[in-house]
């Protein structure tokens, strides 16, 4: 009787083995990021991305400056100026001041240049903003790549850890069966010691590969730019075996949309108009300008103005007085008597005063002018010639450049293509694998249960098919990264 029973346990511990073989641990409940979330993400936190995106800015401030040169220039200024009283030499000649001088001045200037260049000028930074558009969308698509990539990686340590979960399981029930024979004497203590160490080591294995779950998933973080909230949970619903387009349709659309492609397009338009513009140097270049301006001249001594002016009407009336005695003596007529209103009133030097009040801001008008220049290079030590060289090398680079992508992309679609389907037929041929693995390990841990297998033959089983499941968990993944990279290489979703 106690025999049966013994026999019995031992069969519901092969059944339990069986089932736990190919358990998975239960999913628990934790914040979820998706694939898609996580491209999101990065392109919204990746710091390298948003470098990238910030040269947007610097294009549109460009394109709005070309333009903004065919349009007149506009400056004003305003200026004071302080200058002793002294002897001062102009030219030779002495001049000398006894006050100090307070001075200021205005000017409101508009300029106005253009050649052939000013035209072209807006073309090749519009054409500029469109080349960095298709640079920053060439980053997206790298930092789309590389987050698929890494968020595939950390699935597959997940799966590789789940799997270990489910070994873990395997293996303790492989020591209650190797106990429970061990008890109804058919087993030894040598296969109880046996079935320890495989636990052990397999709690080893299990560890290390949670451990480098946790590092995959910190790298991917890493890539979207913010820290990891804690216990985030990677979820997919991708399928191995999507349909494919064509190889010639999925090459035809790399040619249109791969960003490296076209941001290359973009900087080989911007070498053409550069050509141009540089050519455009052998023009004239028209120059218009006119303004206004004012100015303002007073002396800091008030009475400056009012002393000259009363030593320059003394001066006068005694020269008249003279000159008018000279003729009465010889008898000529004469106006003597009108000398004597030759007279400095205090009217006007109120006058004087007020007229030398005028710092800082009674200005005097200065004198309207418009000027008109036409100026042509003749010769510039051969720096224009120079320039339109460097301008036509850079042309003919982009195109090479250009051809180069184009050549690389070829061969980089079709090797893609074809790593895809092998990796396809690789997961399916891993899942027969696989299922042949996991009815092999059945039949021996039944085997072992009645005592018609070793336990060596049960631990061989095991690592059969702990191989063979590995194999297909990185078939799978090594799939969907396959998958990817053709997508990256395109530069749009195929499925």
């Amino acid at each position: 009787m106690l025999h049966r029973t013994k026999a019995a346990l031992i069969a519901v511990l092969v059944c339990c083995a069986v089932d736990l073989a190919g358990a998975q641990t239960p999913t628990q409940s934790a914040p979820v990021l998706t694939m898609a979330q996580a491209v999101a993400l990065a392109t919204r936190n990746n710091p390298d991305f948003l470098a990238t995106r910030n040269n947007r800015r610097n294009a549109s401030l460009d394109e709005r400056a070309a333009f903004g040169a065919l349009l007149p220039k506009l400056s004003a200024s305003l200026s004071g100026q302080y200058q002793q009283g002294g002897q001062q030499f102009f030219n030779g000649v002495s001049l000398s001041a006894n006050s100090d001088v307070l001075q200021s001045q205005y000017d409101i200037g508009v300029q106005y240049s253009i050649n052939a260049g000013s035209f072209i000028a807006p073309r090749v930074q519009r054409a500029n903003s469109r080349a960095v558009d298709a640079d920053i969308a060439g980053a997206a698509s790298t930092l789309s790549a590389l987050v698929k990539q890494d968020y595939l990686t950390a699935l597959q340590s997940l799966a590789q850890a789940e799997l270990q979960d489910s070994l873990v399981a395997n293996a303790a029930i492989q020591l209650q069966l190797a106990q429970a024979r061990q008890q109804v004497g058919t087993g030894t203590l040598l296969d109880v010691r046996r079935a320890e160490v495989a636990l052990s080591q397999q709690k080893v294995t299990l560890l290390q590969q949670r451990n480098q779950n946790d590092i995959d998933k910190l790298r991917l973080f890493q890539q979207m730019g913010m820290d990891e909230p804690q216990d985030t949970r990677l979820v997919s619903d991708l399928k191995v075996g999507d349909p494919l387009p064509a190889l010639d349709t999925i090459l035809a659309l790399a040619r249109r949309q791969n960003p490296g492609v076209v941001a290359l397009r973009a900087r080989e338009s911007v070498a053409d108009l550069t050509v141009a513009r540089e050519k455009t140097e052998y023009t004239p270049t028209l120059t218009l300008s006119t303004g206004l301006g004012g100015y303002t001249y007073q002396y800091r001594d008030p009475n400056f103005l009012v002393n000259q002016a009363q030593v320059s009407t003394a001066n006068a009336r005694s020269s008249c007085i003279a000159t008018q005695e000279v003729r009465q003596a010889v008898g000529l007529s004469n106006t003597l008597p009108l000398c004597s209103s030759i007279q400095f009133t205090d009217a006007d030097a109120a006058q004087l005063r007020s007229q030398n009040s005028q710092f800082p801001f009674s200005f005097t008008r200065a004198p309207a002018s418009v000027s008109a220049q036409l100026s042509l290079p003749i010769f510039d030590g051969f720096s224009r010639e120079q320039r339109v060289q460097e301008a036509q090398v850079a042309k003919e680079n982009a195109r090479y450049k250009e051809k180069s992508s184009e050549l690389a992309l070829n061969a980089d679609i079709r090797a893609a293509y074809l790593s895809l389907e092998t990796a396809q037929q690789t997961v399916a041929l891993q899942q027969e694998n696989a299922a042949k693995a996991r009815t092999g390990l059945d039949f021996v841990q039944n085997e072992y249960g009645v005592g018609l297998a070793t336990f060596v033959d049960l631990t061989t089983s095991r690592t059969a098919y702990a191989q063979a499941e590995t194999d297909r968990i990185n078939a799978v993944y090594n799939y969907h990264k396959a998958f990817a990279a053709l997508e990256s290489a395109v530069g749009r979703p195929l499925r």
